[in-house]
């Protein structure tokens, strides 16, 4: 077994030739953005688009949470949001909100390209007026 010295360039350190077949090889230093690479899971996507959406919708007492689906590909999300909104409301306003937000924030977090964003509107709930009856009335 042959170690190899550090610094004068020798193995073994006994003043031979370098040993048989052993090959100096310089160290390189390789800059920290070029040593790997870093893979973003679909869910995790998923996961800031649908916080993301929620984030832009603000508080909806009575709809459940809006939640994302995500397909990943070269680097460019394609992202599906499915939520629920009170009525009435502008609802394309609200939806181009969120897609907006969405892209914003995918970028901003993730680093990744968001080419789509379809926002799905599962349910609508009706908003009551201030005063007036719940249920029936006679």
């Amino acid at each position: 077994m042959t170690s190899v010295a550090g610094g004068d360039g020798e193995a073994g350190g006994d003043g031979g030739d370098g040993g048989a077949g052993e090959v100096r090889r310089p160290l390189t230093v390789v800059p920290p953005g070029e040593r790997g690479a870093t893979r973003i899971a679909d869910r995790v996507v998923a996961k800031v688009a649908g916080q993301a959406a929620r984030e832009a919708l603000g508080e909806l007492p009575a709809a459940a949470p809006p939640y994302a689906s995500v397909v990943v590909h070269h680097g460019a999300a394609r992202v599906r949001v499915h939520l629920e909104l009170d009525y009435p409301c502008d609802i394309g306003a609200r939806c181009g909100g969120v897609r907006r937000h969405v892209v914003e924030r995918v970028g901003a977090l993730v680093g990744m390209e968001v080419p789509e964003v379809a926002v799905q509107v599962e349910r609508l709930h009706p908003v009551t007026a201030y005063g007036t009856a719940q249920g029936r009335t006679r």
